[in-house]
């Protein structure tokens, strides 16, 4: 479940027993419900499931310099599409291999089937003739930066994500 700010910002996404807990203490509203139908039932209680929740009250976030660099972001950032040949991709390589000084950074990655990674090994793209189909940089923050590239995006939680790009 997508949890925002007070502000309608992109915060979190929280699994759906925090949902509930959230919900029913009332620091949290659901602002869309996940399915026609779907809800958590109990003994007494019925509560809709929600696919979008809201704060209650505004909840300052720290700045964070920048997004943490990790795999799996690399491989969404890409659109899971290697950065070589345009295959389905399912690792990641490094431009400029970590074995001739190369960086372990957004700008340095781009996600790579595995043919495409194991016939580059540890060479440079000019050695094999090879060019870059994309130019790896790092996420925009802006863009929902951490929250994007932490989780798959529901398509139902578009219009907030949108907002925030």
């Amino acid at each position: 479940m997508l949890l925002l700010n007070a502000s309608f910002e992109p915060l979190a996404v929280v699994t759906a027993k925090r949902a509930i807990v959230l919900m029913l203490s009332g620091k949290a509203e659901c602002v869309q419900a996940a399915l026609e139908g779907a809800a958590f039932h109990s003994e007494n209680l019925t509560v809709p499931a929600p696919s979008v929740m809201r704060l209650s009250r505004y909840v300052r976030v720290p700045y964070r310099r920048a997004v943490p660099m990790t795999r799996a972001g690399v491989l969404r950032r890409d659109l899971r599409r290697c950065g070589y040949c345009g295959k389905k991709a399912d690792t990641i390589d490094h431009v400029i291999p970590r074995s001739r000084g190369g960086a372990h950074s957004w700008e340095n990655c781009v996600a790579a089937c595995r043919a495409c990674n194991s016939k580059k090994a540890d060479k440079l793209i000019d050695e094999i003739g090879w060019a870059l189909r994309i130019t790896p940089k790092p996420p925009s923050r802006a863009a929902g930066g951490v929250l994007v590239l932490a989780v798959e995006p529901h398509p139902a939680w578009e219009p907030w994500l949108a907002q925030a790009a």
